[in-house]
């Protein structure tokens, strides 16, 4: 049976964003009312999913390494408040790379779709710029435009909301 998943951009939505790039576990710094806000998403049904563009990789800012330790710290972040990330799916190319996976394309959302029988349509992309939301339109999911370092809270209730009312 296929689940809804909440796919989440990263930087400006999970932890704050840094124009320079998060470049370590250090610079690594969670929204305050993250964890809460994933865990009632969590709670009601949800897999929690990260999809993010993160061309500091190959523009030689950081290492693959670098960024599998931050999201390690993420996910171990998380998990002390009992909310549990399904899967981190990042990018590493730089816009001129013209890859397949760096959104505004869709495919790391279909291939999370594919690796945990996720129903697209019953789905949410949450982002905090165009480009994050607009493959979440192209593949059938609800989406939701925040604010850059804002609070998840209209998320929640917006998803409580249109939950109750289908």
């Amino acid at each position: 049976m296929r689940a809804p998943a909440m796919f989440f951009d990263r930087d400006g939505v999970i932890n704050r964003y840094r124009s320079d790039y998060v470049k370590s576990v250090e610079e690594f710094e969670l929204l305050p009312e993250v964890p809460h806000y994933l865990k009632q998403l969590q709670d009601i049904g949800f897999k929690l999913i990260i999809v993010t563009n993160q061309s500091a990789v190959n523009r030689g800012i950081i290492s693959s390494h670098q960024l599998k330790l931050i999201h390690d710290f993420l996910l171990k972040e998380l998990s002390k408040r009992e909310c549990y990330v399904t899967d981190i799916f990042s990018c590493p190319h730089r816009p001129d790379e013209n890859c397949e996976c760096r959104k505004p394309r869709a495919k790391m959302f279909l291939d999370a779709a594919q690796k945990h029988c996720i129903d697209l349509s019953k789905s949410w992309v949450i982002g905090d710029n165009e480009t994050d939301i607009e493959p979440g339109r192209k593949i059938g999911c609800k989406t939701m435009k925040i604010k850059t370092n804002g609070s998840l809270a209209q998320v929640c209730y917006k998803i409580k909301e249109h939950s109750c009312n289908v």
